[in-house]
């Protein structure tokens, strides 16, 4: 369902939005409970004439089951939860898997820079593209990104593919992804940098392989007249 509102379209977008499910069902369950047994009582135990009301201590063990056996169900759908969101945390920040290509993510107020390969595929060559606002990248084609900030606080948003990742000055921050869909989608800067934050919107264009092909060659510079990418220094990787 989340889909039909933002599309899904990288190979772990789908486990993310199953978490977000899962979440939405277990606090849902719990909520739509609470407030039932919670209007319930009220209208069970309205005040009635010549009726006197009972005060309840809460000790008797037929009392306490009341707060104590929803306390450990909530526990344990909470240990559910953790041990689900872990497996996908680990699956998408930790675990990368072998790139095919790497690009290089830079941002800054208030425009993302994005070094592609060239057709070499490979970066801080003289064939490098260097492009503003405008990543293009290949289907079916596991990408790993080097992110960074030329200056404050921003994040790498890819809301088709549910990526989510902060830019730190100083640091290069790795990730991966992998579109299954070719087409022409937003990139966000989805932490508040200043006055111009607003301003800072950005495309990925997920290209075909023969199209992305085309574009390399059509906008890769000539070899004698490029010089290389020098890459920011790195010191750290992934909070």
């Amino acid at each position: 369902m989340i889909d039909q509102y933002v599309e899904s379209i990288s190979t772990f977008s789908g486990d993310i939005d199953n978490v977000i499910w899962v979440v939405f069902l277990i606090v849902g369950f719990w909520f739509v409970l609470a407030e039932l047994v919670f209007f319930g009582l009220i209208f069970k135990f309205l005040a009635k004439p010549g009726v006197k009301a009972k005060y309840v201590s809460g000790e008797r063990p037929e009392e306490k089951r009341w707060v104590t056996l929803p306390h450990y169900a909530t526990l344990a759908f909470d240990v559910a939860i953790i041990v689900l969101a872990i497996k996908v945390w680990h699956d998408v920040k930790i675990d990368l898997p072998k790139a095919d290509s790497t690009v290089r993510v830079i941002s800054q107020q208030w425009a993302w820079t994005f070094v592609h390969p060239g057709p070499d595929n490979q970066l801080d060559t003289p064939d490098d593209i260097t492009t503003v606002d405008e990543l293009h990248v290949e289907k079916d084609k596991t990408y790993h990104f080097e992110l960074t900030s030329r200056d404050v606080l921003h994040s790498f948003s890819v809301p088709v593919f549910r990526l989510k990742q902060d830019a730190i000055p100083g640091r290069i921050i790795k990730g991966w992804f992998k579109a299954t869909q070719t087409g022409q989608y937003d990139i966000q800067c989805t932490e508040i940098c200043g006055i111009g934050h607003g301003i800072m919107p950005a495309r990925i264009i997920i290209e075909s392989p023969a199209q992305h092909r085309t574009w390399n060659q059509s906008n890769a510079p000539k070899v004698a007249d490029a010089a290389p990418t020098t890459p920011p220094t790195q010191l750290g990787g992934m909070p």
